[in-house]
Formats: structure tokens, C-alpha cells, sequence
């Protein structure tokens, strides 16, 4: 398969251009007066083996490695799929984040729905969903997904949102409310929610896990060093406090972390130290940092499928029951399989 970025289809280019609008570091050309020091030769390069100072300077797009080639979108169940989440009027945070893996969850018949609009409060520095001002809470929006997952005929949904932290609850009753209407209107089907930490709000934490989805999930994204960085507006210790509350209510507890944003591999079994001695948490997903665009962090390495093997085997260890670790790894990636594995157990 050719580099993904000669082949990102034109919307997709439209999607992530209207979502990330202004230049990193703000618009320069807004500003007035003539330049009184340039320093157009001083930009970073990270390219090896340039050395001279006539030498184009900028940031280079490292190319991806073979074990991280994913098939683009395509086929009958992919198209079905989509037709039902356009005519509906559904966001996915497998569009809105640009999941590597929508072609084969989408063709699977399995897609992660995201609630509460696509505008986000916070400006994560990993995450490609649009940050702004939300637009006003749509209250027939749990009707609709709903109505929605009932022609799907999915046996496990996965349903995530937004940060909507201008809202007094964060959304909780919005969250509350769609979990009930999925479980009245899909008996069948289990529901897995991943949510955010709700401010730490544990009145709206406990409105949630009330709605007793099958599996809860909140992700701690990345090690403790790294937080300021990648989540300038979450806190690692209350992300554990979310986790543990999760645990407390006797549901199934789920996390994910993603790796090559900067993290050592040695943090990263500190963080599994952490999350199982504040929640015992049941499923953890690993995966490959990708970065969505310019404005977003860098990616540091790429890490080798033999260590996404060796973070599987250390995490199963230290009381995981069940860990999906790989380079092409997301949140819900195989989330139905999980849940199947969970019930057997």
C-alpha cells in the first residue's frame, strides 16, 4: 500500500483543514509592523545529515513503518454502515479522530458512536476532534442513537463524546439517558461507554455508572511526566480516581494508553502499577501514537510490534484480564471480541 498521505481521500483533507484552521502558535501575519529578526534558518529540522546552514530547514513527516499499514475504507458492510450513520446524523470517533482502523471496524459492522457533538472543550495535543465552542446540547440526540444502533443489529457498540466541560454535569444526563435508550431499544446488543473524567465530578461520575453499561472505560492516554504535554487540561492522579470510582461500582473497568509520544518503557509499567493499585481495572488497549497533523505533538518513535508483545505480557501480569496491545490499537479496537472474552470469564 502507498504512504497513506498520498492517498487520504480530498473530505478527509476538508475535515482536518476545518477543524485545525489557525497556525500553530497563532496566525503571524495578524501581527503589525515590519519583521525586525527573522529566523527562517533557525526552524527545527529533525532530518539526519544536514549540516550546513544553506540547507532547506523544516520539520519532517516521518514515514510510517510497514507494521503500520491500514486498509483504506471500502466494501458492502463499510457503505451500509455509513449510509445508516449519515441518514441519522451521527458523529464517529472513528471519522472525527481519524482512526486507522475505520475500514476494517466499519466493514466488521462495528463503529464507535460519539455523543454530545463534535466540538470539544479541551485541546488535547495527540487528539484530531475539533476544538471550540460547542453548539447547544441536542436533547433528541440519544432517540436517534438509538433508533440508530437498532438497524445496525450490532451485538456491542461502543459509545464515546466529546469533553463538554462548560456544562454543569459534563453531560452525564445526556450520557445517562442514551445508555437507557440503547438498552430499551437494542436488548441484545451490550454497551460499552468511554468517557472523560467529568471534572472529577463524582455526582455525575455516579449518574453514569447508574445507566450500568455493560463495560466504562476512561483513558489515561499517556505516563504521569508526559500529562502536561499530551492533556493540559486533565490530571493523571484524577484520571485514577475516575477509574477507581468506575471499579467501585462493580462494573467492568476499561483504560488505554497509546505509546511513541515520548514515554520511556519503563513508564510505561509504572503506569500499569498505577492504574491496577488504584482500580484493578479489567481490559487495557495499547497503541502506536499517530499524529493526526503539523499542530499536533510530534511522534517520538515508532514502537515495535515485539514490544507491544512484551507490554501485553507484563500487563497481563499485573491483573489485566484482557489486554489488546499493537501498533494499530485504538480504544475500541476488537472491543466486541473483549466483551465476549469478558462474559466468558
Amino acid at each position: 500500500m502507498s504512504d497513506r498521505r498520498d492517498s487520504v481521500p480530498n473530505e478527509a483533507v476538508a475535515r482536518t483543514l476545518a477543524r485545525h484552521p489557525r497556525p500553530l502558535g497563532g496566525d503571524t501575519l495578524r501581527s503589525t509592523g515590519a519583521a525586525t529578526l527573522s529566523l527562517t534558518d533557525r526552524i527545527l529540522n529533525n532530518r539526519s545529515g544536514v549540516t550546513t546552514d544553506s540547507a532547506i530547514q523544516q520539520l519532517e513527516i516521518r514515514r510510517k513503518p510497514d507494521w503500520l499499514r491500514a486498509k483504506m475504507p471500502g466494501g458492502e458492510g463499510y457503505i451500509r454502515l455509513k449510509k445508516i450513520i449519515d441518514e441519522n446524523k451521527l458523529h464517529t470517533v472513528c471519522q472525527e479522530a481519524s482512526c486507522p482502523n475505520m475500514g476494517e471496524c466499519w466493514s466488521r459492522g462495528s463503529a464507535t458512536i460519539m455523543i454530545l457533538g463534535d466540538t470539544c472543550t479541551r485541546s488535547c495535543g495527540f487528539c484530531n476532534v475539533k476544538t471550540g465552542r460547542p453548539a447547544q446540547l441536542d436533547h433528541d440526540e440519544p432517540r436517534r442513537v438509538a433508533e440508530s444502533l437498532r438497524l445496525m443489529e450490532l451485538r456491542h457498540v461502543v459509545i464515546t463524546s466529546v469533553n463538554r466541560d462548560e456544562l454543569p454535569d459534563g453531560g452525564a444526563a445526556i450520557w445517562a439517558e442514551t445508555i437507557q435508550r440503547v438498552h430499551e431499544a437494542c436488548p441484545q446488543m451490550s454497551v460499552e461507554v468511554l468517557v472523560g473524567d467529568f471534572c472529577g465530578n463524582q455526582d455525575s461520575i455516579r449518574v453514569v455508572c447508574d445507566a450500568k453499561p455493560e463495560i466504562i472505560s476512561h483513558n489515561m492516554e499517556t505516563v504521569r511526566r508526559m500529562h502536561p504535554a499530551v492533556r493540559p487540561q486533565a490530571r493523571y492522579e484524577r484520571s485514577l480516581e475516575v477509574l477507581a470510582a468506575f471499579k467501585a461500582s462493580g462494573l467492568i473497568t476499561k483504560t488505554g494508553i497509546m505509546v511513541g509520544i515520548g514515554e520511556r518503557d519503563e513508564e510505561v509499567l509504572e503506569i500499569l502499577d498505577d492504574i491496577q493499585a488504584a482500580s484493578k481495572a479489567d481490559v487495557l488497549t495499547i497503541g502506536q501514537y499517530l499524529q493526526p497533523t503539523r499542530n499536533h505533538l510530534p511522534i517520538d518513535r515508532w514502537v515495535h510490534p515485539d514490544t507491544f508483545v512484551i507490554f501485553k505480557v507484563e500487563a497481563l501480569s499485573r491483573g489485566f484480564r484482557v489486554c489488546e496491545s499493537g501498533p494499530l490499537v485504538r480504544s475500541s479496537y476488537h472491543a466486541d471480541e473483549q466483551a465476549t472474552q469478558l462474559r466468558r470469564t
